[in-house]
């Protein structure tokens, strides 16, 4: 099969022959090189296109082959054959529709193309139907001119995020509809943390998520398409996808499929700096991918087969599951190891009487801002969720030569992977011996309510209910001042905004008097008496 030319004729004759005697449509996935690398026998409708792996799917190149197949019923290109076209990168795709007596009549062909994000269109380009004695069409001139489009299309396009763009996808059936927006934002400021630049985003709601492909064939070869046309990587689906789900989805594109436990679990590896927090993120992600090896590489042998028989493969597969059994296991000993050095540092900090505040809240609610106005110190502050993992302990002077350690906190998230939050527990070890617990809220998001419900939730599964608690309502420059001490008023907390170090002296009085209340005397000084924060 000559690179300049979509078919021979030799060719089209020996698929049109069999497709005519079989009643079935039969296909050829022809490389550039001109060999014939794979013959496909569908039904009368469709074909089922082998795995190709990732040969040559680089940025602005195509896979280096192109389909000729055939139809029966005289109809053109199909949804099928088109989402094959893309979601592949084949070079081309081409249907050879067949007559009454098997010869060939008409030709239907079409090829990718680059589209403009702001314009829209479709991401190919279709042709036909043409009469098969004029069909004319050189691969050779046509193909090396679109890869050089998309490179060039690639490298103007403004970069915003170190790894890649991605599709954001909702699905919910119709009684959990609500507050979806605001669930899509939180993911969206997740793939920001996590350094991907979000391209788009899909919203379904339906009867029922589909067990499957959890939004359906149909919708998820849309999102494909539209994948194809903003040249997206990745596909993060804002739910936790099962490991049959993974594997579904997977199957159908090359884009990389994420869930919201994988994204979080990315996020913390990237920004987990002790050996505490680096070893806990490993032992999540560990007990995440255990149910999923299974499902990481479906080329693996199966040829021995029978009942008791177990092929190269499979024996592989058990390897790799017993290899991270016994990786679990080491890092559960190393965690417990460490958990006793906590406990001796907190025993030996109890012994000398020295109190715990401990600030706990919901994640990007201004946890390590407030720490660093409070102590003076200079730990990480970013604009993202969970900018901050590992814990921070710093000493705060009060009046009467009293010390306080305040220890900032993981910050909370709804829906907190289960295999995370067991592995970060032992974090909150700090907050489980707290005099007090300072629980921070953003009171310029309008989920302030829902992510104060969440915190509180997750602290009472932390067994932390009975410790006393303070709330500081934060960002109240971002908010009205008056509307945001009015929330506190109500509640019972203090109105703070943690850059601002003139609004946290009504805060450290009450700090003051809830840990070092003595004998009905208050031995904190009033307000008027504070020293300046910088003493």
């Amino acid at each position: 099969m000559p690179f300049d030319q979509l078919c021979t004729h030799e060719l089209v004759r020996s698929l049109c022959d069999v497709s005519h005697i079989t009643g079935r449509q039969v296909g050829a996935l022809v490389a550039r090189s001109g060999q014939v690398e794979s013959v496909i026998v569908g039904d009368a409708a469709k074909l089922m296109l082998p795995d190709l792996g990732r040969l040559r799917a680089a940025q602005g190149r195509f896979r280096g082959l192109r389909l000729i197949h055939t139809h029966l019923r005289g109809e053109p290109l199909t949804r099928d054959d088109l989402v094959d076209l893309t979601r592949l990168r084949l070079d081309m795709i081409a249907a050879i529709c067949i007559g009454p007596d098997g010869a060939p009549q008409t030709v239907h062909y079409a090829h990718c193309i680059p589209v403009d994000e702001a314009r829209g269109g479709e991401p190919f380009r279709k042709y036909g139907p043409i009469p098969y004695a004029k069909l004319d069409c050189n691969p050779a001139s046509i193909l090396p001119a679109l890869e050089e489009e998309y490179t060039r299309v690639a490298r103007t396009r403004k970069v915003v995020a170190k790894d890649g763009r991605a599709i954001l996808v909702h699905v919910c059936d119709k009684k959990h509809s609500s507050g979806v927006q605001a669930s899509l934002n939180e993911l969206s400021e997740l793939a920001y943390t996590a350094g991907v630049e979000v391209a788009d985003t899909v919203l379904q709601v339906r009867d029922h998520v589909d067990p499957k492909f959890v939004l359906g064939r149909g919708k998820l070869e849309d999102v494909v398409l539209r994948a194809m046309q903003l040249d997206v990587d990745v596909l993060i689906f804002d739910r936790n996808l099962s490991p049959a789900q993974g594997a579904a989805i997977s199957a159908m594109t090359d884009l990389k499929v994420l869930d919201r436990t994988q994204l979080i679990l990315d996020i913390f590896a990237q920004r987990a700096e002790s050996r505490d927090g680096k070893l806990q993120v490993e032992l999540a992600q560990m007990k995440y991918l255990l149910p999923r090896l299974g499902a990481k590489d479906d080329a693996l042998s199966r040829l021995t087969g029978g009942i008791g028989g177990r092929g190269p493969g499979e024996t592989k597969l058990e390897i790799g599951k017993r290899r991270a059994r016994d990786r679990i296991t080491h890092l559960e000993a190393q965690l417990k190891h460490l958990g006793r050095q906590r406990e001796q540092r907190r025993s030996r900090r109890s012994r000398r009487g020295v109190p715990i505040v401990a600030i706990v809240g919901y994640t990007n609610a201004g946890k390590s801002t407030l720490l660093n106005a409070l102590t003076e110190s200079d730990v990480l502050v970013e604009d993202k969720l969970f900018a901050t993992l590992d814990t921070r302990s710093r000493r705060i002077r009060f009046p009467e030569e009293r010390e306080v350690i305040v220890t900032d906190t993981v910050g909370f998230i709804r829906d907190l992977p289960k295999d995370l939050f067991a592995a970060f527990r032992a974090t909150f070890e700090e907050a489980q011996d707290a005099d007090l617990l300072v629980h921070v809220i953003d009171v310029s998001d309008e989920q302030r309510d829902e992510h104060t419900a969440t915190t509180e939730k997750l602290l009472t599964e932390l067994d932390l209910g009975q410790v006393p608690r303070l709330l500081v309502f934060n960002k109240v420059d971002a908010f009205d001042p008056m509307l945001g001490k009015a929330f506190a008023h109500a509640r019972g907390g203090i109105a703070v905004s943690a850059i601002d170090p003139s609004t946290l002296r009504p805060l450290l009085k009450r700090m003051g008097d809830m840990l070092f209340y003595d004998h009905g005397e208050n031995v904190i000084p009033q307000l008027a008496e504070l020293p300046p924060l910088a003493e």
